[in-house]
């Protein structure tokens, strides 16, 4: 009977195990929760800026907004060159803050205000994205959005009435949004003559503060006012449209355009004075003008030599003859350390005349300065040749057409009619909904043309030209004009969207041969397109 008992059960276990399984698991398929209920999934392309914004609050610029342009690159090349830019900067700060402590301290009976350490330590910023403005003036306008979260530090040191104090400035973060003005833009290198930096709204300041070691933030209340303290002074200065002037150059003269070639031969240097303790110097010649940025013209060494002659010939551009000064100095070559100047003088441009070549024998000075007494002092002699040739103005032939005329247009035209040629240039701040990547539909007679497509960009260039031939003036139509964007990714559920819209009544070019002109675009909200169209007639 226990044999038989012990089979039964594990028969008995073995049934009611397969048989509770077979039923849990159809009560699992079959029996659902009431209280529970499926999740609703939204696709991120129907939700709004504001609730994107909260769902990825780190997500970079331009990828929230089409127009600004990722910068990865200019991060990548300031993380390399940080150590060396902070010292540049810092280098730049003492100068400028020198002279302005210099003029404030005797105001507050301050004996001195001195960096102990400036550094901006080892974190640099990085730009969220930039946006560029393309405008018809004579300058460039960029729009950088700056993060800075930094570990700078910064101690000043005070004295004053016998007692020294210091203050410390650690943690600062900065999140900024200027915007950079080049203008005018000029030919000559680096190509801009002023740096305008205004910002576009109150930038985010915070910093700590510790005063003779001790935290000063800590105190109850001083934080937020020396917080919106720094931001209300900051944007009183240089809140849009006030801005910070950085002048590079003077504009005047760098827009000033070439007038004339300068030749300058040099020939030789007579008796100068001995430099080196051992043996006889290594004279070489330095030329350029007084005024200008270009690295100076050389010539070569002439080695052991006090009486050298070169015979080498240079040429200068010449923007003023009536300003400009032609420099010329003679240094001491050396191998090693820096190259000892033996004198100098200048020729002014004014002083020549035109197309007559002229020999100078210029005495070697100290200085430039007429009244220093060791220009005195016997330094040698420097014979140069030099030519100033101005750019004549050549008439133009009698043949040639004015260059105002309207182009004719060409063989096989009707006779009645013309060629109406239409030329889209660009898009000013037009934005779609769900996309900005803007192209040109125009529909005239019938006839569709479209212009390349611009991928993430609200003032879109093209300058793309469209010709129609008619038979006879188009004196009663009308050009559509549409500004759209198309979807750089499939599957969305906007493909392509309207920009804006302009009707052109065709009448005014008929009459006027010529219409370069910018029109407001219908249903948008700031967006403008220029057009230029021409009416040419055989």
């Amino acid at each position: 009977m226990g044999f038989l008992s012990t089979i039964a059960s594990f028969f008995g276990f073995g049934v009611g195990t397969s048989l509770g399984l077979v039923i849990g698991y159809y009560l699992f398929i079959y029996f659902q929760p009431t209280d529970v209920k499926d999740p609703i999934i939204h696709p991120l392309v129907e939700q709004d800026s504001k609730t994107l914004q909260q769902l990825l609050p780190e997500i970079p610029f331009w990828i929230k907004n089409p127009d600004y342009d990722r910068l990865d690159w200019l991060n990548k090349f300031i993380e390399y060159m940080w150590p060396y830019l902070d010292k540049a900067i810092c280098k730049t700060a003492r100068n400028i803050a020198k002279p302005i402590i210099a003029e404030q301290i005797p105001k507050y009976k301050i004996d001195s205000v001195e960096f102990e350490v400036l550094t901006l330590g080892s974190l640099p910023p990085t730009f969220q994205g930039m946006k560029v403005y393309s405008t018809d003036e004579k300058e460039l306008i960029m729009e950088p959005l700056m993060k800075w979260a930094g570990n700078p530090n910064i101690i000043v040191a005070i004295k004053a009435f016998g007692l020294r104090a210091t203050v410390q400035v650690v943690d600062l973060q900065v999140f900024a949004a200027p915007r950079i003005t080049l203008k005018p833009l000029v030919p000559s290198f680096p190509c801009f003559a002023n740096i305008y930096v205004s910002l576009m709204q109150k930038p985010h300041v915070d910093f700590g503060l510790k005063l003779l070691g001790a935290d000063a933030m800590s105190i109850p209340g001083l934080y937020r006012i020396v917080q919106e303290l720094i931001k209300d002074q900051v944007a009183k200065m240089y809140l849009w449209p006030k801005a910070l002037e950085v002048q590079i150059m003077d504009p005047t003269k760098a827009m000033k355009v070439p007038v004339g070639i300068l030749h300058v031969k040099v020939l030789k240097a007579v008796k100068l004075r001995k430099k080196d303790l051992m043996g006889a110097s290594d004279p070489y010649v330095k030329l350029k003008f007084t005024d200008d940025k270009l690295p100076s013209k050389k010539t070569t060494v002439k080695y052991k030599n006090l009486n050298p002659e070169w015979n080498e010939e240079f040429s200068l551009v010449v923007k003023d003859p009536e300003s400009q000064v032609l420099e010329l100095s003679v240094y001491d070559w050396e191998q090693i350390g820096k190259h000892e100047k033996m004198g100098l003088n200048a020729i002014p441009l004014k002083e020549l005349i035109p197309d007559e070549p002229k020999v100078l024998t210029l005495n070697l000075l100290k200085t430039l300065d007429p009244n220093n007494p060791e220009n005195e002092k016997s330094r040698g002699q420097l014979i140069v040749e030099v030519l100033y040739n101005p750019f004549k103005d050549d008439k133009l032939p009698d043949n040639v057409e004015d260059p105002s005329a309207i182009e004719k247009a060409p063989e096989g035209t009707p006779a009645s009619g013309g060629l109406l040629v239409v030329t889209i240039h660009k898009a000013e701040d037009v934005e779609g909904k769900h996309h900005t990547n803007p192209y040109a539909r125009l529909i005239f007679k019938g006839e569709e043309r479209k212009t390349k497509h611009v991928k993430k960009n609200r003032d879109p260039r093209w300058d793309e030209t469209f010709q129609f031939m008619l038979e006879e003036p188009p004196t009663n139509e009308r050009l559509n004009v549409e500004v759209l964007s198309a979807s750089s990714k499939l599957g969305l559920l906007h493909p392509k969207e309207t920009l804006g819209y302009v009707d052109i009544n065709l009448s005014d070019v008929v009459t006027n041969k010529r219409i370069n002109e910018k029109y407001n675009l219908i249903d948008s909200r700031n967006g403008r397109i220029q057009i230029e169209l021409h009416w040419r007639t055989p």
